[in-house]
């Protein structure tokens, strides 16, 4: 499945299937939550946190691309991702764009 930013796929004519989206909410253990705060007092990556947003959008890639498939969808066009805090320690992340067929 060709996923891209782009509107259109170059060199192909396409037709619109409709939109399609994945999501999902992830949060960290508590130990590693309270890991992450501890951290906050030296400063630096708070890998834990950024390994969960990674897994979340794989996640909501996953669905989206499952949804295309089920269109018959050869790509998704205008990817976007959006990502929320829905509480201390978890996030929601987003991704959708335009399912489409190769004429």
């Amino acid at each position: 499945m060709l996923l891209i930013t782009l509107n259109y796929v170059p060199g192909k004519e396409i037709e619109a299937l409709g939109i399609v989206k994945g999501t999902t909410v992830q949060t960290k253990n508590f130990g590693k939550d309270f890991m992450a705060g501890m951290k906050t007092l030296v400063g630096g990556e708070l890998t834990s946190y950024t390994e969960m947003l990674t897994e979340a959008r794989q996640i909501a890639t996953k669905r989206m691309v499952d949804e295309a498939e089920t269109l018959g969808a050869d790509a998704v066009i205008n990817v976007r991702y959006s990502s929320a805090s829905m509480m201390q320690g978890a996030a929601e992340v987003v991704v959708y764009g335009t399912a489409v067929k190769f004429r």
